[in-house]
């Protein structure tokens, strides 16, 4: 019985091109892979400028027009002689440096605690039945239930509120540590344990860079809830930083202040994830950013 015979029904066997190499079936397209084109860095901060400027423009027409008074929100033009104004008189200079101290004390409080019960849950059975379970549990508290308790343990003053930006800070970093070491592949490690690398050794030298991706991913989200944590730290009876300016400007319905102090926050925010970008490219040089050169 010839080939074509028992080829299946539906199926036709490719007969010989002009080369010898065969053709496509019929009814089958060439695949044509996308190319990607590469972009400039000038080009791609545009675009990320683009929505920034679009919003200011938007402000700056709705208190040109009159839909928003200064009452509701000052413009912003206002809000850049306040800053002038709080520049001079040196309160803004002040209040970001009490701010930014608070913020950075308890950030690495939260940062060194999450590491190393991250490593130790990830990293060692009994550890992980021994802490794992009451962590998630804790995890689960939102930490602004807390304010009321630490205000009773620790008083009004700074402690109070550095202990709870690090209580907001832990968990992020935990969660990710604890999962990026689990995933280090085992093989490796039983590698390493057969040419004789210790414990420490091996958490330091193999462990920690193949978690670097989860460590940076809670890294970033750490920081971003440094700030979080800072603004509801400074509603507890603040006497300086931001937070006490916010509150300031309320009793004066000081608006353009109001804008100011959240502005300041937010640029806070995005120099935390900045930071955090240029350490994933410094440590990681290896990585493309998704997208980046589509």
């Amino acid at each position: 019985m010839s080939d074509t015979a028992t080829a299946a029904p539906g199926l036709v066997r490719p007969g010989p091109g002009p080369s010898g190499t065969g053709t496509a079936p019929q009814g089958l397209v060439r695949p044509r892979p996308q190319l990607r084109k590469a972009r400039s860095r000038g080009y791609a901060l545009t675009v990320r400028t683009i929505g920034p400027v679009l919003l200011l423009v938007l402000w700056w027409v709705a208190s040109a027009t009159g839909l928003l008074t200064p009452d509701v929100l000052a413009s912003p033009a206002e809000v850049v002689r306040a800053v002038g104004e709080l520049w001079i008189n040196g309160q803004l200079p002040d209040a970001l440096t009490t701010s930014l101290t608070r913020s950075g004390l308890g950030l690495l409080i939260g940062l060194a605690a999450g590491l190393t019960l991250g490593i130790t849950t990830g990293f060692t059975r009994l550890g992980d039945e021994l802490l794992d379970s009451s962590l998630q549990t804790l995890r689960t508290i939102p930490f602004l239930s807390l304010v009321p308790l630490f205000m009773v343990w620790f008083g009004i003053n700074e402690t109070a509120k550095i202990l709870l930006i690090a209580v907001a800070t832990t968990f992020p970093m935990y969660v990710s540590t604890s999962s990026g070491v689990r995933n280090t592949d085992p093989k490796l490690i039983e590698a390493m344990r057969s040419f004789g690398m210790g414990r420490l050794a091996l958490v330091r030298e193999v462990v920690l860079p193949g978690a670097l991706p989860s460590l940076l991913a809670g890294l970033r989200l750490s920081m971003t809830l440094s700030v979080i944590a800072l603004i509801a730290a400074e509603e507890i009876n603040a006497t300086a930083g931001i937070g006490y300016l916010m509150s300031q400007a309320q009793s004066y319905a000081r608006t353009d202040i109001l804008a100011v102090c959240i502005l300041v926050y937010g640029l806070l925010g995005l120099a935390a994830d900045i930071l955090v970008r240029l350490l994933e490219r410094l440590l990681m040089p290896w990585r493309t950013p998704r997208g980046a050169t589509r």
